[in-house]
């Protein structure tokens, strides 16, 4: 028998067949590419569903991820197969580098008082979007001039709602000043919820960045992050999401991307900016 996911008659049978046939279905919905090291991850989700759906087999829950018409099960799929590992604060440095050395460029640049627009991608739980909400309300003195938008996205439909809740584990913010903590947070038992004022500050919103329809309506963003996400990306998903971003930015916008990622390595539209706190991406002021 071919390697496979099977631990007895009653768990279904993910062949080799099966499992390539999947990774390339998933890989062209969702840009994400999965390696055979993910093999058991894969699977185990896999088998989840096939039995939450009374599906039998893997044949027969195929059919329904292909030809279902409202999308509903693959996106549950989705939910379980995307990963949202962060806290508080993470990469802190890429903060102080907004706050110091991209905001005060793009503040010189802005004409009359159209609002600075943030977009962070993935938004996982919702830790990113509001760290820079807070770090700009407690960091940065313009914040009392300029009107500031935070948008934030993720293809997770379930990590959204628990976003919108706001509500963290002690983990979550481990790194958090114990004075914002205070401020902002009100302990619940084991967890603490952040406060209406900074949950309303953010709007969550779900986009697939393989699904070119999915960003057209994101346009005139000054600065985006998008950490950790292209590392689960191979070279062509991942010179897709580069040129969404490049769309989606006004000249002399900026990306942020996670520590062990380049948007060098990807794509040569945008140049790279070595600030004293970050090296960071900007596109041209001129457009192509």
């Amino acid at each position: 028998m071919s390697a496979s996911y099977q631990h007895s008659e009653s768990v279904p049978e993910i062949t080799d067949e099966d499992f390539l046939k999947f990774k390339e279905f998933f890989y062209r919905k969702t840009g994400i590419n999965f390696e055979l090291t993910k093999r058991y991850f894969v699977d185990k989700r896999l088998v989840e569903r096939i039995k939450a759906t009374n599906t039998e087999n893997f044949r027969g829950y195929f059919a329904l991820l292909r030809f279902q018409p409202s999308g509903e099960e693959l996106q549950q799929l989705t939910n379980l197969m995307t990963v949202n590992e962060t806290y508080f604060l993470r990469e802190e440095y890429q903060f102080k580098c907004l706050v110091n050395s991209i905001l005060p460029e793009i503040v010189q640049r802005k004409k009359g008082r159209d609002p600075i627009r943030i977009w962070c991608i993935p938004s996982s739980s919702g830790e990113e979007p509001y760290s820079v909400a807070m770090y700009l309300q407690e960091t940065w003195p313009g914040i009392a001039d300029w009107d500031v938008e935070i948008i934030s996205s993720d293809i997770d439909t379930n990590i959204l709602r628990r976003a919108r809740a706001g509500r963290y584990s002690i983990r979550s913010v481990q790194h958090m000043p114990a004075v914002w903590l205070e401020k902002y947070f009100t302990g619940v038992k084991n967890e603490y919820q952040l406060c209406d004022d900074l949950r309303q500050a953010v709007e969550f919103t779900r986009v697939n960045l393989s699904e070119p329809a999915d960003t057209l309506r994101y346009r005139n963003f000054d600065i985006i992050f998008c950490r950790n996400l292209l590392i689960y990306f191979d070279d062509l998903s991942r010179k897709t999401a580069a040129e969404a971003f490049y769309e989606v930015l006004n000249p002399g916008g900026y990306i942020c991307l996670g520590h062990s990622e380049s948007m060098s390595r990807i794509s040569p539209l945008f140049k790279v900016c070595k600030f004293p706190e970050a090296i960071v991406y900007r596109k041209a002021l001129e457009a192509r």
